[in-house]
């Protein structure tokens, strides 16, 4: 039933997500393109490579292409520029040219990655996205958002470059350790806290084969979640409004984690900052103490933090301040007006942002 889903933008981009128990028929679809790719260069990695590198090469070397391989050191700390640069030299050492590909196989930082070099080499080359991770199938793989951190500001280097495909193995979701799966939970209940509390209520109600990791439940949940993630990208693929909803917790979160020096996991830090999003809707009225307390509850048993300690929420607020997400000197911040929906705010003020924050931290 959940075997493939469309994003498409009328005169702008159309690619199929496709959701298969193996890499088995990876070069299948890729094939099915019809696009002339000689050579593809798979970009994973230190992490991935020991599990998926070797059989994915092996397809589609067994089905004609000519495949190399290149490995980034795994880690947020390495999603810069340097690394790009390392990519770049891959490329031009290997006689790519406009009509080879770029092929990401890994978490949400191998898809940013490859698909900002994708978008830069040669000022642009098809790249497809094979996510392992659950952030990364439910999230950064879908919606051509691409980029690198810069001195620590998180993706303040990026472009906009649509996929050509999206390949999900449902199956590599059950290497993920659980602190691993559980920040893909972290989106997944955030897309059902913006524009589908019906959703969030069924992901709630299925926990437990959620968390056994029942590959059927699996499957739907990630689609579920595809599907409310390329309906806000078709309506906005660059960001110039409704997207910005996709935001939610990502303000406080990007702040945490750069303060942290990314000791925690980015899911995790969203999670905050969901939290500190859902206190400021209570504090305006558009949800209730109990609502607010619930959505915590549900955060923590999918194993997500609501409270973080060694931090003071004077850095925190600080930190914000050099989110991309600034507008004319404010921050876009994202709000529910009841549980389900999502809306842009530019009224909060610093002091409303300081009390949220302090409401996360553990101190």
């Amino acid at each position: 039933m959940y075997q493939e889903l469309k994003v498409q933008r009328k005169g702008e981009f159309a690619y199929s997500i496709y959701f298969e128990k193996s890499l088995q028929k990876l070069p299948e679809k890729l094939l099915a393109l019809g696009k002339s790719f000689q050579k593809i260069c798979i970009v994973t990695d230190s992490n991935v490579a020991p599990l998926y590198l070797e059989e994915t090469a092996k397809g589609l070397r067994d089905s004609g292409f000519e495949v190399t391989a290149y490995i980034i050191p795994a880690g947020e700390e390495n999603k810069t520029l340097v690394q790009i640069q390392k990519i770049y030299k891959h490329l031009i050492e290997n006689h790519y040219d406009r009509k080879d590909l770029l092929l990401a196989l890994g978490g949400g930082v191998v898809g940013d990655m490859t698909g900002y070099a994708a978008a830069t080499y040669l000022r642009g080359i098809a790249f497809v996205q094979v996510p392992t991770t659950l952030l990364a199938q439910v999230d950064s793989s879908i919606g051509g958002k691409t980029g690198v951190d810069f001195d620590q500001y998180k993706n303040m280097v990026g472009a906009f470059h649509q996929p050509v495909m999206v390949y999900m193995n449902v199956s590599a979701l059950l290497s993920l350790s659980e602190e691993q799966f559980s920040c893909g939970m972290g989106e997944i209940l955030k897309h059902g806290l913006i524009r589908d509390y019906s959703y969030y209520a069924w992901t709630v109600f299925h926990r437990e084969e959620i968390l056994k990791r029942v590959p059927e439940v699996l499957t739907e949940m990630i689609y579920r979640s595809c599907v409310i993630k390329k309906t806000v990208v078709e309506n906005d693929p660059t960001e110039k409004g409704e997207r910005a909803v996709l935001n939610m917790g990502h303000t406080i979160g990007h702040a945490v984690e750069k303060l942290k020096n990314f000791s925690i996991l980015h899911g995790q830090c969203v999670a905050l900052g969901m939290v500190a999003s859902a206190y400021l809707s209570f504090q305006k009225g558009y949800i209730t103490v109990e609502e607010f307390a619930k959505m915590q509850k549900d955060l923590r048993a999918f194993g997500l933090p609501v409270r973080v300690g060694g931090l003071s929420p004077e850095e925190v607020l600080s930190a914000t301040k050099s989110d991309k997400k600034m507008e004319h000197g404010r921050i876009k911040f994202i709000l529910m007006d009841r549980m389900g929906h999502a809306v842009i705010d530019t009224s909060v003020t610093d002091k409303e942002l300081l009390d949220a924050i302090t409401v996360i931290d553990a101190v």
